[in-house]
Parts: structure tokens; sequence; C-alpha cells
């Protein structure tokens, strides 16, 4: 939806992967993470891949990440980063909040590392179990 939209979203091509879930929680919880890499890394790609007996969802921008003190942190409700506290940017500090519960409440785990090469990814790891 968001390549429809005109906006810097890239989707590998991925292989199926069958989960009991609830898509409407999921959904909420990807969209949060690829609208916080589009707002503060500009472009956001995405994928989905099979690890051992879990699936992953990894949403990966290209913009500043998260100083590493501060990544824990981030995860809790209201917290924002210092680049977001404008009027640019926005928001109320509950998107990664809510995508980690989303995670949680399937079981899984949201994660979020700066990558080597700059930028943040983010992601949900969920049991195929």
């Amino acid at each position: 939806e968001y390549e429809d939209m005109g906006r810097p979203v890239v989707v590998a091509d991925n292989p199926r992967i069958a989960l009991p879930l609830r898509p409407t929680l999921l959904r909420r919880a990807v969209r949060n993470l690829i609208d916080n890499a589009l707002r503060y890394g500009k472009t956001a790609a995405v994928s989905v891949n099979q690890k051992g007996s879990d699936a992953i969802i990894c949403i990966e921008d290209e913009g500043p990440g998260i100083p590493a003190q501060q990544i824990s942190a981030m995860l809790e409700p209201f917290q924002r980063g210092a680049a977001s506290r404008n009027r640019k940017t926005g928001g109320a500090g509950l998107g990664l909040t809510l995508a980690r519960a989303i995670a949680e409440q399937h079981g899984g785990l949201l994660t979020l590392t700066n990558r080597p090469e700059g930028g943040l990814r983010a992601e949900i790891r969920l049991s195929l179990a």
C-alpha cells in the first residue's frame, strides 16, 4: 500500500510463510515500523524470511539510527528520540511500544538494532511452532 502511494518503500520478493495470527494487529505493528522508517530514515526496506523455526519480519531504514544506550527506552510508552521532538516529525511516542506489544501478543519479540552501514533495523520475530 505504501508503494501505491508513491512512498519510498521496497518490499523484497519474500517466501510465503503461514502463521496463525491476528492480521489486523500485525499489520498495525508493521505499519508503525514502516512509518517510523519513513519518518526518520526517509526510506523503508521490508522483508520476511524464515530462520530456523522463526519467521522474521524486518524493516530497515537509512536514517541516523538510535543511540545504543536509548534503544531499550524507545520501546517504552511516550519515549521519543531527540530528532522526533519537533512539529515536522510529531508522534506521541507510542508506535514502537504498540509494535512491541503486538509482537508479544503473538508470542514474538520486537528488536531494534543499529545497522553497521547506518540506519535502524526493526525485527519482529515470530515462532513457527
